[in-house]
């Protein structure tokens, strides 16, 4: 009679039985490699997302840009317009960048501790690298808050873009030639001007250069900002 315990009834279901576990070391690594390519695949899926919306906030900003800088009858809130755009886009950036990084931390794992021991073993191996890519599979979670990804977003590539809106409103704003009421002098001559000319509808100018500078001062407090180096950024230089 067969052994009642050679297979393991799904949860659940009425028949049929859970694939069984590699059991020999040639088994374990055949289904390791699988594991890593399609690990691979989802974080380049993930990556490609990301950089998609780095695309198009950096064709926003040259598109808003080239309509407000080319002739005086552009408004200056174009350029806020295109500051309010890349906002949207570094929320959408952030978020994906989360995703991205669960699937970046199980792959770096795994070359960290399996491939570079395999292919030059070191004594500081982690025992509970594999317990902690089984824990991710389990019960997946984010590794870093959204406040972190939005931070690094804007340290990697967001920080530029707000500071080249930033130049081209202040040269908007400051060069009565590039304004609707087009007069003959290059700059204003006083900073009365300057808070006239960024006035926008209802709001005076002093509230509109107040948000705009507030906006600024956090986008660089949070290009400066560092969280602690642990985990994956603990270890070499090359990170997105």
């Amino acid at each position: 009679m067969a052994d009642q315990h050679d297979t393991v009834p799904v949860t659940g279901t009425s028949h049929g039985t859970a694939p069984a576990l590699p059991a020999t070391s040639a088994e374990k690594a055949n289904m390791i490699i699988h594991y890593y390519r399609g690990e691979i695949g989802r974080m380049t899926s993930w990556r490609d997302r990301i950089d998609r919306t780095s695309n198009w906030a950096m064709t926003v900003v040259a598109g808003l840009l080239s309509v407000s800088l080319s002739t005086p009858n552009s408004h200056h809130s174009v350029v806020l317009f295109a500051m309010l755009m890349i906002s949207l886009f570094l929320m959408i950036e952030a978020r994906r960048y989360r995703f991205f990084d669960v699937y970046r931390a199980r792959v770096r794992q795994l070359e960290r501790y399996y491939f570079s021991q395999a292919l030059n073993p070191q004594a500081e191996l982690n025992p509970d690298w594999a317990a902690a890519i089984a824990t991710s599979l389990r019960n997946p979670s984010f590794l870093m808050s959204f406040r972190e990804a939005l931070f690094r977003r804007i340290r990697r590539n967001y920080v530029w873009m707000y500071l080249i809106l930033l130049l081209a409103w202040g040269l908007k704003i400051s060069s009565p030639k590039l304004l609707p009421e087009e007069r003959s002098v290059e700059f204003i001559h006083s900073f009365g001007e300057l808070v006239s000319n960024a006035t926008l509808g209802p709001l005076p100018g002093s509230v509109v250069l107040a948000a705009v500078g507030l906006l600024h001062g956090a986008v660089i407090l949070s290009a400066l900002y560092r969280e602690p180096d642990d985990g994956e950024f603990a270890h070499g230089e090359v990170h997105v």
